[in-house]
């Protein structure tokens, strides 16, 4: 009996072999965010400050005289404090014992132009002021300066007063004068009083505050 012999084909198997292997497949690398995640995560966060000044809610006017009396309020609350520690200092530097305070002021309806104003105390230079146009002004109107403090040992002292001017014609004033005053325990206030006299010279006239 013949037998036959059946052989499979060998071309599957190469074929299989053949085929090529599957590429491996690249990983992405993992972001935090897609992109229309961050874009959404940066227009909320730059919203407030794209947004226009009239869009923002306008307080209203009661909050905002309310924040002025308040503003208002601590100013004045500082300003009275400086006052105090300006007090408290000339108290500190300026004992009662010795201190020796001197005012200028002009006499009353005097209109003549006041320029300069030099103190000397037992020789010795201690206020030379030069007058602008506001603090002249001033004076006319009734005010007061106070032009030196000070501290003196109690007894006599000598006080010189030099004035430079003008008057109103455009002719120039001015003189000295030496006074004599006595310092004793208490503070001592002496006050100058100016006037531009008929003649050349200026009228000083020193007196107790």
């Amino acid at each position: 009996m013949r037998h036959s012999l059946v052989l499979k084909p060998a071309c599957n198997r190469k074929l299989a072999s053949a085929r090529p292997a599957p590429k491996p497949r690249r990983h992405r690398r993992a972001s935090p965010f897609h992109r229309p995640t961050l874009w959404a995560v940066l227009l909320v966060l730059l919203s407030p400050l794209g947004s226009s000044p009239g869009v923002a809610e306008t307080p209203p006017k009661e909050q905002m005289r309310g924040l002025d009396e308040q503003v208002q309020e601590i100013k004045s609350d500082v300003l009275g404090i400086a006052a105090e520690l300006n007090r408290l200092e000339e108290r500190l530097l300026y004992p009662s014992d010795t201190q020796v305070a001197v005012f200028v002021s002009l006499a009353e309806g005097e209109t003549f132009r006041l320029d300069s104003v030099q103190i000397r105390i037992d020789g010795e230079l201690v206020a030379h002021h030069i007058y602008s146009f506001k603090e002249l002004e001033a004076l006319q109107k009734g005010g007061v300066q106070r032009i030196f403090t000070g501290n003196l040992r109690t007894g006599e002292h000598q006080l010189e007063v030099s004035v430079a001017g003008k008057r109103p014609g455009g002719t120039d004033f001015g003189g000295s004068q030496g006074f004599s005053f006595t310092k004793e325990v208490e503070p001592k206030l002496v006050g100058i009083t100016l006037t531009g006299g008929d003649s050349g010279a200026a009228s000083i006239q020193v007196g107790g505050w």
